[in-house]
């Protein structure tokens, strides 16, 4: 039977996202391989992961590439905007993607220093993936967020996590398009990354496998349906 893979957030990583690759039992021809988005920034190989990536594209025939919001924040920059939506994508660590490219920060503007395959891949970016009951998004979200994203001092961690969950919801439907776009049909399992864990978040009706590559941690994928965890 064919397998389900996702892999989690990269941010540049290409050394680990080549050992995780050759880890995987991935059938090229038949298993489907879905990236959960945010490929470039903070690590030190933007570039190189995408080159991997649309190398892929081209050989694995069930290739899938959502979009994460670190790239939707590049490719909504507008230099006229002014210094606010440079100071965000400095938070970001795009200076981390200029040099891999070798341009200074500006370059990055309208993608000109970029292959035109990689803006074409950038460009093409999935906003969510449905396949065997999974739901494939870059950012979860909780179907009955609280109704403040304040952070108090007294919250429980429980709480924290909650409110993280909304504030992620709430990024993911201003940057990537309309909420309801982002709606699993229930009662699929979603399959996310973007918030950071230590290890895979587990749970019956979603799973998270943000490990925080570029932090220092490791970079993860599930196989699916068993559940099965493979790192690098």
């Amino acid at each position: 039977m064919s397998k389900i893979f996702a892999i989690g957030d990269i941010h540049g990583c290409h050394r680990q996202l080549v050992a995780l690759l050759g880890r995987l039992p991935l059938d090229r021809a038949e298993d489907t391989l879905v990236f959960l988005g945010d490929y470039i920034n903070r690590g030190p190989d933007s570039r190189r992961v995408l080159d991997t990536l649309i190398g892929l594209q081209r050989n694995c025939r069930r290739a899938v590439f959502l979009k994460g919001n670190h790239e939707q924040a590049l490719l909504d920059y507008d230099p006229d905007s002014g210094p606010s939506g440079l100071s965000l994508l400095r938070a970001m660590g795009i200076e981390a993607t200029a040099e891999s490219y070798g341009v200074p920060l500006g370059r990055l503007a309208d993608l000109s220093c970029m292959p035109p395959e990689h803006q074409q891949f950038l460009f093409d970016l999935r906003l969510n993936f449905t396949c065997d009951g999974f739901f494939f998004t870059h950012a979860d979200f909780d179907p009955a967020p609280p109704a403040t994203t304040v952070a108090t001092i007294d919250e429980t961690p429980r709480q924290r996590m909650r409110r993280r969950q909304a504030e992620a919801r709430l990024l993911i439907s201003r940057r990537l398009g309309r909420e309801e776009n982002l709606q699993p049909p229930p009662p699929w399992t979603v399959i996310f990354g973007h918030l950071t864990h230590a290890t895979p978040l587990v749970r019956p009706d979603r799973i998270g496998i943000d490990t925080g590559a570029v932090y220092g941690n490791l970079l993860t994928a599930v196989q699916l349906p068993q559940r099965i965890f493979y790192h690098a």
